[in-house]
């Protein structure tokens, strides 16, 4: 029976990791971009690099911190879009307190 239990977790986490939409944001308008986050909370965005040619990058792109994992905070990030290089958007990040607290107290004048 625990077995069972576990499968179908299992299955259930791969289903939801699954459930984000895909969108090429440079095909979309900054405001649709926004929009299409704010109405589906999470997705992944996958465009071409500038600076690389071929190469592709994407992330998981957010509405708030609800779509964040534990221990994550929602960070500004910005994409190309169809009618902007940078389109605001949200990432979930790990904070990074070690390095705030050496640029903090050990900053160099």
């Amino acid at each position: 029976m625990k077995t069972i239990l576990l499968a179908a977790c299992l299955l259930l986490m791969a289903a939801e990791a699954q459930a984000a939409s895909r969108y090429d944001p440079t095909r979309m308008s900054c405001n649709r971009v926004q929009a299409t986050i704010a109405r589906q909370g999470a997705v992944i965005l996958r465009y071409q690099s500038t600076r690389v040619p071929g190469l592709p990058l994407y992330d998981r792109y957010v509405r708030d911190e609800r779509f964040c994992d534990a221990g994550e905070v929602r960070a500004r990030a910005y994409v190309p879009s169809a009618d902007t290089r940078s389109c605001a958007v949200y990432v979930c990040k790990r904070p990074d307190f070690e390095r705030r607290f050496r640029r903090r107290f050990f900053h160099d004048n």
